[in-house]
């Protein structure tokens, strides 16, 4: 029986779905965060969020021994935040890699599908965490104000949640 919901999936897509860049960060065998924007190609129903990459790429020799990766989105336009934490595989998945791919794929894989490094990077979702601030600028404005004359932290900035798969 999964620990998730297809709604909690759902929600984690639909905040990033318009955010056409994760930071998706790495620790390397010295225990070194180092971190490059990845472009999510899909977030599937079974929780796992699915990248092109190559085997070439250096963070991607260090996933097999620290596969536990930070992938963070943001939409400043928005004030949406989110942060994905979960366990990372390389995998040489052709039929996966067919399913997901498009013309703007080729730019990094000249050789297509065919292309001997075209790789996969799997991430199963453990956690994410969203801050959203639905309230408009105007109001987090007159929040901000409010906090600037009395000195007390600002209420009702918008939401913060987390969401454990």
């Amino acid at each position: 029986m999964p620990l998730y919901t297809q709604d909690q999936i759902n929600t984690i897509a639909a905040k990033i779905k318009h955010v056409r860049f994760g930071m998706f960060t790495t620790v390397d065998n010295d225990n070194v965060l180092s971190s490059r924007p990845l472009t999510t190609q899909q977030i599937d129903n079974e929780g796992n969020m699915w990248f092109f990459t190559s085997d070439e790429a250096a963070f991607t020799h260090d996933l097999a021994s620290h596969p536990e990766v930070n992938v963070s989105f943001s939409n400043p336009d928005e004030q949406l935040y989110l942060s994905v934490t979960g366990q990372a595989y390389l995998l040489k998945d052709r039929a996966k890699a067919r399913e997901l791919w498009s013309p703007l794929v080729r730019a990094w894989f000249p050789g297509g599908l065919d292309d001997p490094h075209l790789a996969m990077i799997r991430v199963r979702i453990q956690t994410a965490e969203y801050w959203d601030a639905s309230a408009s600028k105007m109001k987090q404005l007159v929040q901000l104000a409010k906090t600037a004359m009395t000195g007390r932290a600002p209420v009702d900035m918008g939401k913060h949640t987390t969401i454990c798969l």
